[in-house]
């Protein structure tokens, strides 16, 4: 199955390098490139059919990754729309996870890491760099009822979707920042992931939390 894919990046030497080497893999087309996010609508509008997958830089002039995506998600909803840079903070993770993408790349990732995270995104919908645990951890989803996430675990869940500190988080919930990391601790554990941005996205993804 060929996989049509659409790239905005505004370093058009990173941009038309990691264009040549998504064409190198089998089956990987490469239909539109832009340097931000509004040129990339508008080559968009022009294709025949809208691409399977589109990567998208989150600092870009014009029209920036998360507003693209959100005008993408909104657009084109079947789109599967990946964030990618070289940072790798919460705050911007959560942004362009917030707007609409369902995976987020690093741009010194491998080659052959990226080939397979093109193919997972394609055929599962998001993909994690922690690949050993990914095939358990949507069994447990399946074959297991989730464990219960209190009311107020919600609400530090809600907070944690957004690019508040864990300190503002604990000033807001009017607690303790030692009862906010027992919280976080708790839900890592409750959601089988490592990180905050492994934390939001889980979160989103079984709708504990809406945005």
């Amino acid at each position: 199955m060929n996989i049509k894919i659409a790239i905005a990046d505004d370093h058009q030497l990173f941009l038309k390098s990691l264009s040549l080497l998504i064409s190198s893999f089998q089956g990987l087309t490469i239909v539109a490139e832009a340097v931000n996010g509004k040129e990339l609508l508008e080559k968009i509008a022009h294709l025949p059919m809208p691409p399977d997958l589109v990567l998208l830089d989150v600092n870009m002039p014009v029209m920036d990754g998360p507003k693209a995506t959100a005008a993408l998600q909104k657009a084109y909803p079947g789109i599967k729309l990946v964030a990618l840079s070289m940072k790798d903070n919460d705050a911007t993770i959560i942004s362009m996870l917030k707007a609409g993408c369902c995976a987020y790349l690093l741009k010194d990732i491998h080659p052959a890491d990226l080939e397979k995270a093109i193919r997972e995104i394609n055929e599962t919908g998001y993909y994690h760099n922690d690949a050993s645990n990914v095939n358990y951890r949507r069994l447990i989803l399946q074959s297991e009822q989730s464990e219960t996430i209190t009311e107020r675990e919600k609400e530090f869940l809600s907070l944690a979707c957004s690019d508040l500190t864990y300190k503002a988080i604990a000033q807001k919930m009017n607690v303790s920042e030692r009862t906010v990391d027992g919280y976080r601790e708790i839900l890592f554990h409750k959601l089988n992931v490592q990180s905050r941005t492994g934390m939001v996205l889980e979160a989103l993804r079984r709708q504990l939390v809406s945005l």
